[in-house]
């Protein structure tokens, strides 16, 4: 291959896919965006999708990126994807089942098998997770079927390189695997999969090998890009917006309110939904409240958002003490499924209303930061945000007046942008490959 070297990463979520490039010095060289069809919502808290609309998907984006990018060299590719979200396949990738999305909540019978087994502090127990996943869609196959649990990533990056049966660290988080000893840990052997093949894990951005003539040839991609193992998508948002070093912290200003910090060791809390994703040496904590962007749509739209927040007034606190939720149930900080919004008393005055939710958003952000840092992390330095109030400035001044440090919109804001970075980082740090010691077949 001849040409400027470029590395791409591919985004993978329940709506759309998107793909970014990146140069030698980590600059985005070009976006391609695609939309997927909506998950199907099923009985019984089921939440599936094909796996071949993801495949399609990625095609389409990844051909849009190399047109964008002619002449270039294409090193490497990376995939990141939504955690625990996952399907069983036969040893060609061929899926044997749906995919489960991440918020899939039918394996509540496998997560209390799993339960029995699985210590306190394991990230694989709950429904939702995909270890549960793995054992409920196992069982649904005739008895004797061979099967491989595969994540959304890890099934897009097979179907690039030809090669099934490989994780790594994050993905695999919530399937069992021990990240600080980087082994499956003994008690999954208990479980019973009953066939289910785990994958071999390897670190985030390592190369698993080049992209097959088939898949170059729908991509635009060339056989001897090399595909990278790759990682969840809020590890690779994090990544994006510049998280770096201990005390680093990205704040996600969605539908719901996620919050990320680096710490040099692992941290967890179940019962809040905290746990820790190994990013080389250091470890990315976090938790997510379902407090967040969703409760402001409930009263406001874009239109009348957009009037009211010039009408704020950051350093006058409103002293509404609101906890914004848009149902009752929280995780994180509080652990209460029960937890009511408090919404009230609501003011006459629309602009004082917006302004006591977003310093009740805030207070909650607060909070979660003083959590994890009881918990044993770093007190953040900066917050980056991301997100869609990362560049509201009143609510970033309502922020920095509660947290007491400074806020500040990510420059990046795209985890394919994330995805890319790793697969330049991996494909220029050198790294174990092959997954040798990792594999586990129970």
């Amino acid at each position: 291959m001849t040409g400027r070297p470029c590395w791409i990463g591919v985004d993978v979520g329940t709506s759309g896919c998107r793909a970014a490039a990146v140069d030698a010095r980590g600059e985005r060289l070009a976006l391609a965006k695609a939309t997927l069809p909506a998950p199907r919502h099923e009985p019984g808290g089921g939440v599936a999708q094909d796996p071949e609309a993801w495949w399609e998907a990625a095609i389409a984006v990844l051909r849009r990126l190399t047109r964008q990018l002619r002449g270039a060299r294409i090193v490497g590719v990376c995939v990141d994807a939504t955690s625990a979200t996952l399907l069983l396949s036969d040893r060609d990738g061929t899926p044997l089942t749906p995919a489960l999305m991440y918020n899939d909540r039918r394996a509540s019978a496998a997560a209390r098998r799993i339960a029995a087994q699985a210590p306190a502090s394991s990230p694989a127990r709950g429904a939702t997770a995909s270890l549960a996943k793995a054992l409920h869609l196992g069982l649904t196959l005739p008895k004797g079927t061979e099967a491989w649990a595969l994540h959304q990533a890890d099934w897009i990056a097979g179907r690039l390189c030809g090669r099934f049966g490989i994780s790594d660290w994050n993905n695999a988080l919530k399937l069992g695997f021990d990240p600080e000893a980087e082994r499956w840990p003994d008690w999954i052997a208990r479980v019973d999969l009953a066939g289910v093949h785990l994958p071999a894990v390897i670190a985030p951005g390592t190369p698993v090998g080049p992209v097959t003539p088939t898949a170059a040839a729908a991509t635009g991609l060339s056989p001897e890009t090399q595909v990278a193992a790759g990682t969840t998508d809020s590890t690779a948002a994090a990544i994006a917006a510049g998280a770096e070093r201990a005390g680093d912290a990205v704040t996600s200003l969605g539908s719901t309110l996620v919050l990320k910090i680096l710490t040099p060791r692992p941290i967890a809390d179940p019962e809040r939904g905290v746990y820790s994703h190994r990013l080389g040496d250091l470890w990315l904590a976090g938790g997510a409240s379902n407090s967040g962007g969703a409760v402001l749509r409930q009263f406001f739209g874009d239109e009348r958002l957009g009037a009211l927040m010039p009408q704020l007034r950051p350093e006058r606190p409103t002293g509404l003490d609101y906890y914004p939720l848009p149902a009752a149930g929280e995780r994180f900080p509080h652990n209460d499924p029960q937890r009511p919004p408090r919404l009230a008393p609501r003011p006459n005055d629309d602009a004082v209303f917006l302004q006591g939710l977003l310093e009740g958003i805030a207070a909650i952000e607060a909070a979660g930061y003083r959590l994890l840092h009881a918990l044993g992390t770093p007190w953040p330095g900066a917050i980056l945000t991301t997100g869609g109030g990362a560049e509201n400035a009143a609510w970033s001044r309502i922020r920095e007046r509660l947290l007491g440090i400074p806020v500040q919109a990510a420059p990046e804001q795209e985890a394919a942008y994330g995805s890319a970075l790793l697969c330049l980082r991996g494909s220029t740090a050198g790294g174990r490959a092959d997954g040798r010691g990792l594999s586990r077949r129970v």
